[in-house]
């Protein structure tokens, strides 16, 4: 007869460790669906502010189109939501993860690097403010109605060609350079893309995301010393009760899943009490708004 012994309870610590390892297979099976499933989402959204513009400066009675209910769409989902779209459901920024990841094995597995390859804090943060100057650029360039004579420079164009399976570049040689340099980019520098090139990303962090749809934390409960947030956040960020450059954050919640006193929060996440719920939930709602705006592949 076997004797059948019961398995000693978790500790906090295994406990804390078996919620990031699912926290991260949750996101990773989420970005790869919507990685399939609406890649050229942010293109869409993107080439509508760039037709907003172009009307405007054309004089031309504005005329709704499917770029400009793409970019209304994704900017009301961020507003109510945050930037869920840049950290779980955007196909540059899951390329940039994957990138990110793979670089992290070679460096640390066969080339037996103890410590990463990236840029100073400060470097950083002077480098996200090049996005908004970027997108100020593009959305004057359309305004003045020559944009698209510049069009073949566009990496993020080059990039839906390719999730589009559309192999030929005709003009598009600088834009296909422009994706290399970035994607080496991408391989030192976590969110590379994200945090200092993305003009989509720019309009999003100039959105206006109520206290409700943010991430916030109690500075009072934290542990004195403490920076697990910050030090795990792939856009350098520790959030501050006063919301300051608090529209950098892309919504993937490593820290809320890293932070020892489980001191971030969230509506969402403090109603339903289980965060795969919460990723659940607005996840099935951005595939509903995806369907809706015409960028899901599967309808």
């Amino acid at each position: 007869m076997s004797v059948q012994t019961e398995k000693a309870p978790l500790t906090p610590a295994q406990q804390k460790k078996r919620q990031i390892l699912l926290s991260k297979r949750l996101r990773s099976a989420v970005q790869t669906f919507f990685f399939f499933a609406m890649p050229g989402a942010f293109v869409a959204g993107f080439s509508g502010a760039k037709s907003l513009m172009e009307q405007m400066g054309s004089g031309a009675p504005l005329e709704w189109n499917g770029f400009l209910k793409a970019l209304v769409g994704l900017c009301l989902f961020t507003i109510l939501f945050g930037r869920f779209f840049c950290g779980f459901a955007c196909a540059f920024g899951s390329l940039g993860d994957a990138v990110y990841a793979l670089s992290g094995v070679i460096q640390t597995k066969l080339l037996h690097r103890k410590k990463r390859i990236t840029f100073p804090r400060g470097a950083l943060l002077w480098g996200q403010k090049v996005k908004f100057l970027l997108l100020a650029v593009i959305l004057l360039l359309s305004f003045l109605g020559i944009y698209r004579s510049y069009s073949g420079w566009s990496p993020w164009s080059v990039f839906s060609f390719l999730t589009a399976l559309r192999f030929r570049l005709d003009g598009y040689l600088p834009g296909a350079i422009l994706l290399l340099l970035i994607l080496v980019g991408m391989a030192f520098q976590e969110r590379f893309f994200c945090q200092f090139l993305c003009p989509m990303g720019a309009v999003f962090a100039l959105l206006p995301v109520p206290p409700f749809g943010q991430l916030h934390r109690n500075p009072e409960q934290c542990l004195k010393g403490c920076n697990a947030c910050r030090n795990n956040c792939p856009v350098n960020l520790k959030l501050e009760p006063d919301g300051f450059r608090n529209g950098e954050c892309i919504c993937c919640e490593k820290c809320a899943g890293i932070c020892p006193k489980s001191n971030l929060n969230r509506w969402d996440r403090t109603l339903l009490k289980r965060e795969w719920l919460t990723v659940i939930l607005r996840a099935g709602l951005l595939f509903a708004l995806g369907v809706w705006m015409g960028v899901c592949r599967f309808f």
